[in-house]
């Protein structure tokens, strides 16, 4: 019986929680006395929640008579969360068109920290890639999709993954030996001079594929399109796959808001000549 109590326990002060946040998320700002009034719970135990969700970053004093409301960081996952259904319905019937048109397996991925997570995928007919499932990830260096994010990355963030590569090195992940730094960096300049990035057998023998970025309203970068197949398929030049792959990734950008006819050039990569496509 005791080893029943503690989820039992776990689930319940998670629903109290949950509740809390929805009473913050629906009036904006309330006290503890109020919340405790609204939720019929001691309020001793809201104080308390309410300390714990503070040191978490849910929640953050509001004004100068003890109200409390949702804090910064529980905002910005949930504005991370809307941005990616925001991408995945933009991304969606774009991604449907180039599927049916090449019979490739399509992808749609974002970033996250130094790593790439496919969050939309549609099988191709062709050949099932195994590389990146839906909710896998792939470092930054690694595959066409995830070069695209990186090729377009804000100066942050190729700031961060140029520190943690000069400290820690590159993961080969599936490559049959890890990168050099310079290597990437020449490969970046290459990709954001054509407009796309291409993947040639160097993560899964036989496979290829070809990654645009997409952007939004406010030219950031959210993440990229791609198409993985057959090499000798993908490569082919007769189909055109590279202009296939950008001109999704430009429809589902021009759906985000995205108003430009090329893409933007980010700061890391000005001091190298670099133009829009």
């Amino acid at each position: 019986m005791p080893k029943n109590t503690a989820p039992a326990e776990g689930v319940s002060v998670l629903g109290k929680v949950s509740a809390l946040l929805e009473v913050l998320a629906a009036r904006e700002r309330a006290t503890a006395a109020e919340l405790a009034d609204l939720l019929d719970e001691p309020r001793s135990s809201v104080h308390r929640m309410l300390r714990q969700l503070h040191e978490l970053g849910w929640v953050e004093p509001a004004g100068a008579r003890g109200q409390w409301s949702i804090g910064l960081h529980l905002f910005r996952l949930g504005s991370s969360a809307v941005q990616r259904m925001d991408v995945r319905r933009a991304a969606w019937p774009h991604m449907e068109e180039l599927a049916e048109a090449t019979g490739e397996t399509v992808f749609l991925i974002v970033p996250r920290g130094l790593r790439a997570v496919c969050i939309e995928r549609i099988e191709g007919r062709q050949v099932q890639s195994i590389a990146l499932v839906l909710g896998g990830s792939m470092p930054l260096h690694a595959g066409a999709g995830p070069m695209s994010v990186l090729a377009w990355s804000d100066e942050e963030l190729h700031r961060e993954w140029l520190v943690h590569a000069a400290e820690n090195g590159l993961e080969p992940f599936n490559l049959p030996a890890p990168p050099g730094v310079k290597d990437v960096e020449d490969e970046l300049r290459r990709i954001r001079e054509r407009g796309y990035s291409i993947s040639d057998r160097n993560i899964t023998p036989g496979i290829a594929a070809i990654g645009a970025p997409v952007f939004d309203y406010r030219r950031r970068l959210i993440g990229a399109l791609s198409v993985s197949g057959i090499a000798e398929s993908v490569l082919n030049p007769e189909l055109t796959l590279p202009e296939r792959v950008m001109e999704a990734a430009r429809r589902t950008s021009f759906d985000l808001g995205y108003r430009e006819t090329g893409w933007p050039v980010p700061k890391h990569g000005r001091s190298n000549g670099i133009s829009a496509v």
